[in-house]
């Protein structure tokens, strides 16, 4: 199945994200730019036990708009020096210096971009879940985005065969957009993604519709 990896607007852009990169559970097809390289998915994240509170770090919020920028350049076909897999390492010994890259350490944009990684580090689920643990507990915090868990929440159900929560993972089919996998309680799923800040599955899937099409042409 292939996921859609086309992007539109600020906000838009980061939630498309999820169709890039391969994952045990989906078959994306390929992904643009560097082939994967081996890495160890067993290597703990795990963030140091004694970190200091979290004060604003210029420099790693800039180290992470680059990172993402070079993961979309890839999407865009444009080959980048790194691949999915350096970019997987280099967050894993972030989170282990500083935890979480919450909206206080790196603010909104760099939190964002943290988790798009996480969500293009499919050929390593063991990450993928530890980076979704220490996201539940910032978003419960109020430093991470609720709509960023939802997206990933869905991510890592998609990766393991398992029904989604709130139907953020999408697949173009033949008739059309199709969640990659079945939704969990589909009847209350309107009301998760409002909780969540995402907009109606109405709405997301008449978007998809459109860059389905697009990416058929």
């Amino acid at each position: 199945m292939k996921l859609s990896s086309r992007v539109a607007g600020p906000l838009v852009c980061l939630l498309l994200l999820t169709g890039c990169g391969t994952s045990p559970g989906t078959t994306d097809g390929p992904t643009v730019g560097t082939p994967p390289t081996s890495l160890s998915p067993a290597t703990s994240v795990s963030p140091a036990t004694s970190v200091s509170p979290a004060a604003f770090d210029k420099a790693l919020h800039d180290e992470l708009i680059a990172m993402l920028e070079r993961d979309q350049a890839d999407r865009e076909g444009t080959p980048q020096t790194e691949s999915d897999q350096a970019r997987t390492l280099r967050l894993k010994e972030i989170i282990r210096t500083h935890g979480w890259p919450t909206f206080a350490l790196v603010g909104e944009d760099g939190g964002n971009a943290a988790w798009a990684i996480v969500q293009h580090s499919d050929l390593d689920p063991t990450f993928q879940q530890e980076a979704l643990d220490l996201l539940r507990a910032a978003v419960a915090a109020r430093q991470a985005s609720p709509g960023n868990l939802a997206y990933l929440e869905d991510r890592v159900a998609v990766a393991k065969g398992e029904p989604q929560v709130y139907g953020t993972q999408i697949r173009c089919g033949p008739d059309g957009p199709v969640p990659a996998t079945p939704i969990r309680d589909e009847p209350g799923v309107e009301r998760r993604r409002a909780e969540a800040g995402l907009p109606t599955l109405a709405s997301y899937l008449a978007e998809m519709t459109t860059i389905c099409a697009q990416d058929t042409n």
